[in-house]
């Protein structure tokens, strides 16, 4: 080999031993991007992705870098994942970065989240093997604190649910009776008023009278002939039946001294098809179904009469079974019961509360806003009806309310253990769930609690914590609440968040913060101004969040107290 080509040949060997052993330089956070930046939190944590974009001739060929990132605030730190990258010449799994080339890498990055990190410092630790050496490169500085808005999301404002009372002021009762007529005649006979059923019938007319608990708002007749024989016969023969049976029923309120008894309504069917049709259905007549084809054959009543009277091996048999149940006058009281007013109530529940059904003691409860009284007024139903779920459940969303989430999760578990399929207490347990952070169990619990009311609210929440702010803004809906507002802020709908907000019966600080925020996201300066001056008139708390808050970075809100 010629002088000239070993000079090359060493020359080449001394440049590759001298790439693979220097030590790797220092990174530069030039060489790295995150998003978010700043960081976000979604649901629970802190996610995010850094971009590495390493330069050419910058990663020796025998390196392996192992990168960790720390979200550095208030004087500690705390560790994502670590993740690692190898040069060309080291053997391994990890994404390879060319000497001659460079290359890109992305490092997940997650936090779960605590308050303290909206001051912080995303910072990337880096520690290098090479060959038989390890050392460590200074850190880099890629990103600067959290927008923490989302974690403003909370179960504790969302209603638990109530598992209602059955009270009704005013319940309607109706009492029926009917006088049966013989073939072809319309005159009512003596044994036909006395009957256990006009018995009974005229006993529950008679206690309306002077009771003000009970108001007869209604007497109707409805008069019947049987199907067979002339319509015009047949109907004549109603109309009899009907006006003797009215001219008895005002006979005996005359008599029986009733002058309130609301309106006597009548009507009259002259040949009641549908009636036997019904009769026919739930008889045990051998040709039943062959009667039945006939009646859905034809439709004049004069053609089905004829064919069934065609029928001549059953047709004896309706007229003894079928079609004298169809002869009569049915007369109907309609009575509204009168229960204890609201005033009636209450001073019963301080006087003797064991005299009120569970239903009017639960009732009781939605009588007041005071929350002590509700609590005394559950607690007292519990007493009195300790096997009646509704009551322990109850108590459970009061104690929820008022921040006592303990013993509300032992009620709601009582009130389970009473009635297992309890939807509202199933959904309240899954609220104490999203408040103990345990999401997964908390979407069994919303999972079984279809038809409790407010459940759209609990999912709301739940799809909130779980970083899922599209599924939550659909559940929340039209919901007039903070975490409603919320979620549209975070999906970026802010003309239906600010209406949404505008809209709740009772703000509180948070409303006023989180029409702050919306100020500062459409860039509106007086809007964050007054409305945090509202938020910490209330929550005087809340001045400290608001001058660490990054929603406000671009706004002078460190003077607002």
């Amino acid at each position: 080999m010629n002088r000239k080509l070993c000079f090359i040949a060493v020359l080449g060997a001394a440049v590759a031993f001298s790439s693979c052993s220097k030590k790797l330089g220092q990174f530069k956070s030039d060489y790295f991007s995150v998003n978010p930046n700043p960081l976000e939190v979604v649901g629970e944590k802190v996610p995010a992705t850094v971009t590495a974009r390493v330069p050419q001739k910058f990663f020796v060929k025998n390196a392996e870098v192992t990168v960790t990132p720390y979200l550095v605030f208030n004087g500690t730190e705390v560790a994502s994942q670590s993740y690692s990258f190898q040069g060309e010449k080291v053997r391994g799994n990890n994404p390879v970065i060319s000497y001659e080339n460079g290359g890109t890498v992305t490092i997940p990055v997650g936090y779960v989240y605590q308050p303290e990190m909206n001051q912080s410092v995303l910072e990337l630790a880096f520690t290098v093997n090479q060959g038989s050496k390890q050392y460590v490169l200074p850190r880099v500085q890629v990103a600067t604190g959290v927008v923490s808005t989302a974690a403003l999301a909370t179960a504790a404002t969302v209603d638990p649910a109530i598992a209602p009372d059955k009270f009704q002021r005013v319940i309607n009762e109706k009492y029926a009776a009917d006088i049966m007529f013989l073939i072809n005649r319309a005159n009512i006979r003596a044994g036909q008023l006395k009957t256990n059923a006009m018995d009974e019938l005229r006993k529950e007319i008679l206690e309306t009278s002077g009771n003000a608990s009970r108001e007869l708002k209604e007497i109707n007749v409805n008069s019947y002939a049987s199907p067979e024989g002339p319509e015009a016969w047949n109907t004549e023969l109603a109309q009899d039946r009907e006006k003797n049976t009215v001219n008895y029923i005002e006979k005996q309120l005359k008599k029986d001294n009733i002058t309130e008894f609301g309106e006597l309504t009548k009507h009259f069917t002259a040949e009641d098809w549908e009636g036997f049709k019904e009769l026919v259905s739930k008889s045990n007549i051998q040709d039943k179904d062959l009667i039945l084809s006939v009646l859905s054959m034809y439709k004049d009543p004069e053609q089905r009469e004829k064919g069934i009277r065609n029928l001549s091996n059953v047709f004896e048999v309706l007229a003894e079974e079928i079609l004298p149940q169809l002869r009569y006058s049915r007369i109907t009281a309609s009575i509204d019961v009168i229960g204890k007013s609201d005033a009636e109530i209450q001073e019963l529940f301080k006087t003797n509360p064991k005299a009120l059904s569970i239903d009017e003691i639960l009732y009781c409860a939605t009588l007041t806003d005071n929350d002590a009284e509700r609590l005394k007024i559950y607690d007292t139903a519990a007493r009195i009806y300790p096997n009646d779920y509704r009551t322990w459940n109850n108590l459970g969303v009061v104690q929820y309310e008022t921040g006592d989430y303990k013993a509300a999760q032992a009620n709601f578990q009582k009130a389970l253990s009473l009635n297992a399929n309890c939807a509202e207490a199933k959904m309240n347990m899954g609220l104490i769930s999203v408040l103990d952070k345990d999401l997964t169990k908390a979407n069994q619990y919303f999972g079984q609690a279809a038809g409790a009311d407010g459940l759209n609210d609990a999912l709301g929440i739940y799809y909130l914590k779980m970083g899922d702010n599209a599924s939550a803004a659909r559940a929340f809906g039209d919901s007039k609440t903070n975490n409603a507002a919320l979620a549209q802020i975070l999906t970026k709908d802010y003309s239906k968040a600010k209406n949404t907000l505008a809209a709740i019966s009772k703000p509180d600080a948070t409303t006023y913060y989180l029409m702050a925020v919306l100020g500062a996201r459409t860039n509106n300066e007086s809007m964050v101004t007054s409305n945090l001056k509202k938020a910490v008139s209330l929550d005087p708390s809340m001045a400290k969040l608001a001058a660490e808050d990054l929603e406000f970075a671009n706004f002078n809100v460190s003077s607002i107290k």
